[in-house]
């Protein structure tokens, strides 16, 4: 079985689980976390799927890791561990994330600028490209590139829209030696 079908099916069950406890935007804040935590320090996998400890202590790790998390973010910690599923946790709480997104009409973009954005620049990008993708608002991640020279570059799933000073002459260039 495909791990990305895998890792749905939990989200999925995971979602509605959290739907019917009215605690969505909870569960998203905490799967953020644990997502950040395990994007951070690549060995807390390898820890969790080592064979020399024992599942208990794997969900000793994860509880006191996660101390802080909800009871259902818990369970299913601790339900990866025991199907030795460990290595999806990450996949799993972007899909959860995916899940709440779209029944609220969020995505999540990441916009590449020169500097940081301000608050209102930040709101008219998110209005411009979420009509853009069909999405009422946009969770914005800003990335500070100064590579780019100027202007912009939005990432929305697999949409690209390149607006950067450095995207104009790298088609200019393409287009003059072709």
């Amino acid at each position: 079985m495909s791990q990305n079908i895998i890792a749905e099916r939990y989200a999925l069950a995971l979602f509605e689980l959290a739907k019917e406890q009215g605690s969505v935007d909870k569960l998203v804040e905490e799967l953020r976390v644990v997502k950040q935590v395990i994007n951070e320090n690549p060995d807390f996998i390898v820890l969790l799927t080592s064979p020399n400890l024992s599942i208990v202590e794997k969900k000793q790790v994860l509880n006191d890791v996660f101390a802080k998390a909800s009871p259902l973010v818990s369970q299913i910690l601790n339900l990866l561990v025991d199907a030795h599923r460990q290595n999806e946790i990450a996949n799993i709480a972007d899909s959860f994330i995916q899940h709440a997104n779209a029944e609220k009409g969020i995505a999540d973009a990441k916009v590449h600028t020169v500097r940081p954005l301000n608050e209102a620049e930040t709101a008219a990008i998110s209005a411009t490209f979420a009509a853009k993708v069909g999405r009422q608002s946009l969770n914005i991640e800003n990335i500070v590139d100064t590579n780019l020279l100027g202007g912009l570059k939005v990432r929305i799933g697999n949409r690209i829209f390149d607006g950067s000073l450095r995207g104009k002459l790298d088609r200019l260039e393409r287009t003059l030696t072709t």
